[in-house]
Order: structure tokens, then sequence, then C-alpha cells
């Protein structure tokens, strides 16, 4: 009898998911929220891909993450930079971690966030197991990892890979402002009506 009674109320919800997913796109909104995974990436590609399709006009990615997989986080920084519509990356919430690489995807004057975001950059992580030889691939293609990352990090910001892979050593924890002053936000913001 329960499982009829939830019956209406997971239709609804599937109804109401269905028309925030057609007025996001009607508002060329992409959405990045929750860990990133290669699930999260397939859906946010395919939106954006969609959406660039559609028009050349601008594109807003709101990304409220934790972080994730860090090559799935490269597939949606690449498509974002890869497709001809002008991307921005709005922070809401959290952005931390593979979160941080999506958001710098943007150029640095279209990269911008609410007033409570957070932001966190910190060396890539990973497990290992298996033969000996199978775990020093693996910690070498991390190291080569985490110097990828901190390159695009320094790039994007201005900092020095030096200064980047040191503040990298340790979860790294900005707030609005400290972002805005180590160069990953350009400006805070707190209405939609200041994206334009």
């Amino acid at each position: 009898m329960r499982a009829d009674a939830d019956k209406p109320a997971a239709e609804t919800i599937e109804r109401v998911e269905g028309i925030a997913e057609r007025l996001a796109f009607k508002s060329r909104f992409a959405l990045v929220f929750g860990e990133i995974s290669h699930q999260l990436a397939r859906t946010t590609c395919e939106r954006l891909i969609a959406l660039a399709q559609e028009s050349d006009a601008p594109i807003s990615v709101l990304i409220s993450s934790p972080g994730g997989h860090v090559e799935s986080a490269d597939a949606i920084h690449d498509i974002i930079r890869f497709i001809r519509a002008p991307v921005t990356t709005v922070g809401a919430g959290w952005v931390a971690s593979a979160g941080t690489h999506i958001f710098l995807a943007a150029p640095k004057e279209r990269r911008v966030c609410l007033p409570n975001t957070r932001f966190m950059i910190h060396q890539p992580g990973g497990g290992a197991g298996g033969p000996a030889t199978d775990i020093a691939i693996q910690a070498k293609e991390i190291l080569r990892t985490r110097e990828r990352i901190a390159r695009v990090i320094a790039k994007q910001t201005g900092k020095s890979y030096e200064k980047v892979l040191a503040d990298m050593e340790r979860d790294f924890w900005m707030n609005a402002e400290e972002a805005v002053g180590y160069g990953i936000v350009s400006r805070i913001i707190e209405s939609s009506s200041e994206l334009s």
C-alpha cells in the first residue's frame, strides 16, 4: 500500500524535475552539482554541446561541488573551452578540488561567484593496489596530474607555478573575497542580472 501512496509523489517529483530541466535549458544554464563523476560529466557535456549547437548565445555553468573524478572534470573543462558559445562559470556554495578545475575553464572575466561561495585547491589523491609496479605507475600518474592541475591553476590565476604547488600541499580554502585576490574569481555577484 505504501508503494502506491508514494507513486503520485514520485511522478510529481519527476514532472517538476523535467520542468526544471527545460527551464534551465531555456535559460542557457548547465548545472554541475555534487560529486563529479563520469555520469555528471556526460550529462554536463551533453547539455553544453546542445546549448552551443542551438546558438552562440552565452551559457552559464553553475557549480557547487566538493570535487571528484579528475578525468571527468577534465572532460567538462575541455568542453567548456571547446564550444564556440562563451561560457561564464558561477560558483555557489562550495567549489572544491576538481570543481575548481572546471570553474577555471572560463576566461577570468567570466568567472564569478555568489557571496558565500568557498573554494578549495589541493593535490589529487588516489588509492593504489596490486603489484608494486602497478602502484609505482599509479603514483607517477598522480604526480603528473598534480603538476598538470597546478599549471592550469597558475596559468588561469597569474600565480607562479611554485606558489600554486606549495598551496596545493594541503587543502587550501578561500572565501569569495580571497578567491578574487587569488585570481580564481573575477568578481562576486548577488543577482543573475549581474551576469550580463
